[in-house]
């Protein structure tokens, strides 16, 4: 599969959509191969009927502000790139209203592919 992208811009974003108990919600995430975690924002979560305060499970993240916990939970489907994660795990975080994505596919959502991302075409492939 292949996609264009903006070889200029800040961020490499794409859209995604999870899918939870009371329906679908679509947000736009940042491809971060920086991330170990895929993350979503608390409140699409919440959207698609997670609770991440009922989550059991909290990993320890680095942000910019320093060390923090996440809920971690798992969602029905996540779909971005033309790729279905079922059963996915996800961290659940609050972001900054001043954000532009609504969270982030980090390399735990492309373990399995291979990914390659051409900045002089502008083009991300996903085998």
């Amino acid at each position: 599969m292949k996609f264009r992208f903006d070889p200029n811009a800040r961020l490499l974003v794409f859209p995604a959509t999870v899918f939870g108990p009371v329906g679908r919600v679509s947000a736009p995430l940042a491809l971060d191969t920086g991330a170990t975690y895929s993350m979503l924002n608390v409140a699409i979560l919440a959207a698609a009927g997670y609770d991440s305060a009922q989550s059991p499970e909290r990993v320890q993240i680095t942000t910019g502000s320093g060390l923090e916990y996440a809920a971690r939970l798992k969602v029905d489907v996540l779909n971005a790139l033309g790729i279905d994660r079922r059963d996915f795990p996800m961290l659940a975080h609050t972001l900054p209203p001043s954000a532009t994505v609504a969270g982030v596919l980090g390399l735990d959502f492309f373990r399995d592919l291979k990914l390659l991302i051409d900045f002089r075409s502008g083009q991300l492939t996903i085998d």
